[in-house]
């Protein structure tokens, strides 16, 4: 990324134009996203977090049908 500084302008809104390209052009996000490694969940541990999704919808559904939801 590079910023030229135009004709008498001070290097507060030079910074300001530098941080908005940045953010504007993804970079800052990339960077963030390679820092950080998510652990992998083990297949045990996706199954109990979707039985226990289907079952948090189920008792929902089951409420809104009984009008108490």
């Amino acid at each position: 990324m590079k910023v030229e500084r135009k004709q008498r302008e001070n290097t507060s809104s030079m910074l300001r134009r530098f941080t908005k390209k940045v953010k504007r052009s993804g970079i800052l996000l990339d960077v963030k996203k390679s820092q950080t490694r998510e652990k992998e969940q083990s297949r045990t541990e996706r199954r109990k977090k979707a039985l226990e999704r289907n079952r948090r919808r189920k008792e929902k559904t089951r409420l809104k049908k009984q009008g108490r939801a």
